[in-house]
C-alpha cells in the first residue's frame, strides 16, 4: 500500500491532465486511471435493466512494453477505444483475461480477437458461454495460471464460487495489486446482482483469497471504488 500511496502523491504533485500518458485518459465512454507504477484501472459503462447505468472496472498491467488486460470494456466499440489508447502508449497487448462469464467481463472480447490477442478464462467460464451468443475465450485453465508481462508475472486464480461459479481473481505481485473482479465488493456496496451467485460460499471464497495473498495491498473490485484490504473484510462480512 505504501507504493500505491507514494505513486498517488506523485500524481497529485504533477497535476491533472487527461491527455497525459502518465495520468490516463477519459471520454464519455471510457476512463483509464493509473493505480500504481505498472497498473491502470479501466472503467466503462453498462446499461442494465435492474441497476441502470453501471460503471464496470477492469485493470491493465504493464511492464517493459507489454500489457495484460483484465476484463474487457462492456462492448467491442469501447474495447477498440481502449486498445487504441494502449497502442498509442507503444504497448503490445499480450493477453486479455475474462474473470467471469458476464458481459462486463467479456462483452468486448471480439475486438481483442480481431487483433489476434490471446484470451484466457477459467474453464468453467468457457463452458458457461458455449451456448450463448457471445465471443468465447480461447484458452482455459482449471485452478491457477501464471502469465508473463514484460519481465514480471501475473497470477490468475480460481479460489471458489461467489458472484458466479467461475469467478477468478488476478494478482500482480510486483505492485501488490489484486484485481478482484465481481467477487470483491467495494466498501459500502450492496450485494448487487445475485442471479448467478453462490451466497453460501462467497464469504469462504474471499477468506481463502485473503489468506493466500497476504501481501495484496491494493484491491480493485468489479464495480465501485478500489482500496486496501478492507474490501476483502467488507465482502466477507457482507455475505456471512
Amino acid at each position: 500500500m505504501k507504493r500505491f500511496l507514494l505513486f498517488s502523491a506523485l500524481l497529485g504533485l504533477m497535476g491533472c491532465k487527461t491527455s497525459s500518458p502518465t495520468l490516463g485518459y477519459e471520454t464519455p465512454t471510457l476512463k483509464i486511471e493509473p493505480l500504481t507504477e505498472h497498473t491502470y484501472l479501466h472503467v466503462s459503462y453498462l446499461q442494465t435493466e435492474s441497476f441502470g447505468k453501471v460503471a464496470c472496472n477492469g485493470m491493465i498491467v504493464v511492464d517493459d512494453g507489454e500489457a495484460i488486460v483484465f476484463d474487457t470494456p462492456v462492448n467491442n466499440e469501447i474495447s477498440e477505444e481502449l486498445l487504441e489508447w494502449v497502442k498509442s502508449k507503444d504497448l503490445y497487448v499480450k493477453a486479455v483475461v475474462a474473470t467471469h462469464f458476464h458481459d462486463d467481463c467479456l462483452g468486448g472480447l471480439q475486438a481483442f480477437h480481431n487483433r489476434l490477442i490471446p484470451s484466457y478464462a477459467n474453464q468453467n467460464t468457457i463452458a458457461l458461454v458455449q451456448d450463448k451468443d457471445v465471443t468465447i475465450p480461447l484458452n482455459g485453465f482449471s485452478k491457477t495460471l501464471e502469465l508473463q508481462v514484460g519481465n514480471e508475472t501475473v497470477i490468475l486464480d480460481f479460489m471458489g464460487e461467489g458472484h458466479t461459479v467461475d469467478n477468478i481473481i488476478g494478482y500482480f505481485p510486483k505492485d501488490q495489486t489484486m484485481f478482484g473482479g465481481c467477487l470483491i465488493k467495494s466498501v459500502g456496496a450492496g450485494k448487487g446482482n445475485l442471479e448467478d451467485a453462490n451466497t453460501a460460499e462467497w464469504s469462504q471464497t474471499v477468506a481463502q483469497v485473503k489468506a493466500k495473498y497476504p501481501n495484496a495491498s491494493l484491491i480493485v473490485p468489479g464495480h465501485g471504488q478500489y482500496g486496501d484490504r478492507r474490501l476483502l473484510d467488507y465482502t466477507i462480512a457482507l455475505f456471512k
